[in-house]
């Protein structure tokens, strides 16, 4: 994990931070994310049906997104920081499946850091890569606001 002074950010605008960890996408977090969430669409959740029709279930779009605080934790932390908030999403594209049993992680670039509201507003482009894929599944440009 990289750790960086608040006051540091801006000097690292337009550099890739980091790259997280590999994590599994097993069937038991899918399906605990489709009774979060109350889709269970068939190609997430019926692994006979998934197999027998496309070779096997595959995560949700979601649920891929929203392991970007969990690997963004791998990536960098940002000393001097009171508090940080998720202010949204600019853009966001699923750009390939995530078959249950692959491996994500994350890729994070620093796009630009303005200064917000009496702190700093983080730009980031989130990748999310499958392990052996030649597409990322997920591309994300984040906004968050971090406080000293």
């Amino acid at each position: 994990m990289r750790e960086i002074e608040f006051g540091e950010l801006s000097d690292l605008a337009g550099q890739v931070i980091g790259i997280s960890g590999w994590h599994t996408i097993d069937q038991e977090r899918v399906n605990q994310f489709a009774e979060a969430t109350g889709d269970h669409q068939w190609i997430h959740v019926d692994v006979e049906r998934a197999t027998r029709e496309m070779g096997g279930p595959i995560a949700h779009g979601f649920l891929t997104l929203s392991l970007l605080p969990m690997l963004g934790a791998e990536v960098m932390r940002v000393k001097g920081v009171s508090r940080g908030i998720n202010y949204g999403l600019n853009k966001v594209r699923f750009t390939s499946m995530v078959p249950v049993g692959s491996k994500v992680r994350l890729r994070q670039k620093l796009l630009a850091v303005e200064p917000r509201a009496g702190g700093l507003q983080l730009t980031m482009e989130c990748t999310i890569e499958v392990e052996g894929a030649e597409r990322p599944a997920c591309i994300a440009e984040t906004l968050t606001l971090l406080y000293s």
